[in-house]
């Protein structure tokens, strides 16, 4: 029997000031200390990061459960004080415990993998009311660290609402906890946060156009500050195996099927 998802496509709910304090003791006190204990994180912030106020979409390379706690906790308290992230609802909104974790860590909102759920257009509905949003566009947690395609949806999104994207790079997230770890590998091994400057789109620029100005500027940042100057992989090779139904994948799973948020006519 699924469950009743209603009552959480109110956009309210995700600006609750009481579950908003309740997530700085979580990810800022319980979760920092248990992170800091399993890695080294480094974080790097651009100077327009100070600028972003409102909503937003956060976008970043995807290949650890890493991703997600690293990025709560690296983002300054006063964006990340209503990030909201998107998550499969027929994987983190049936089961007791998931839900509880990620309605509690992440602030997370279901997203339908398939069209006319009762989440359709809530993406949308979010950043309209000022609400930041944390999106992974590769769907799905690659299994060698290389980077996939990314989605059209989070260009879709930031254009349709007229708000910025901020890229982040991160860096030794696959390496300290690759896809099929449960916990991360011994040592404190380092990872890296990069957050580059937000990016908007322009009125004569497709979604496809946008979304590769995105990836681009997310390879850009991963090269310039990794430690050896690696680099992510050509853009557009996707990994064998990889889907964008990966049960275990976070964040953004089923995004793409939240069909009422953009003109379609900027599809390409």
């Amino acid at each position: 029997m699924s469950a009743d998802l209603r009552p959480y496509s109110d956009d309210g709910l995700y600006r609750s000031r009481w579950r908003s304090a309740l997530r700085v003791v979580f990810t800022r006190v319980l979760l920092r200390a248990l992170i800091a204990s399993l890695v080294s994180v480094r974080t790097i912030r651009s100077p327009g990061l100070a600028d972003v106020d409102g909503g937003f979409v956060l976008v970043a390379n995807h290949s650890s459960h890493l991703d997600a706690p690293v990025l709560a906790q690296a983002l300054p308290q006063r964006l990340a004080k209503f990030l909201a992230t998107g998550v499969a609802s027929d994987y983190f909104f049936t089961r007791a415990l998931p839900k509880l974790f990620t309605r509690t860590a992440f602030n997370a909102f279901p997203i339908d993998r398939k069209r006319g759920g009762p989440n359709s257009g809530l993406s949308g509905r979010l950043l309209a009311a000022g609400t930041p949003i944390l999106v992974f566009p590769e769907a799905t947690r690659s299994r060698t660290g290389r980077m996939q395609d990314f989605s059209l949806g989070p260009a879709a999104l930031a254009m349709a609402q007229d708000v910025p994207v901020l890229p982040v790079a991160l860096i030794g997230t696959h390496e300290a906890m690759p896809k099929g770890r449960r916990w991360p590998v011994p040592g404190r091994p380092p990872v890296t946060v990069v957050f580059g400057e937000p990016l908007w789109g322009s009125a004569d620029e497709t979604y496809a156009a946008f979304t590769g100005r995105i990836q681009r500027t997310v390879a850009a940042l991963y090269a310039q500050h990794h430690p050896s100057g690696a680099t992510l992989g050509r853009p557009g090779s996707a990994d064998e195996g990889s889907s964008a139904a990966d049960e275990g994948s976070s964040a953004a799973d089923g995004w793409a099927e939240d069909p009422d948020t953009y003109d379609r006519s900027k599809e390409s």
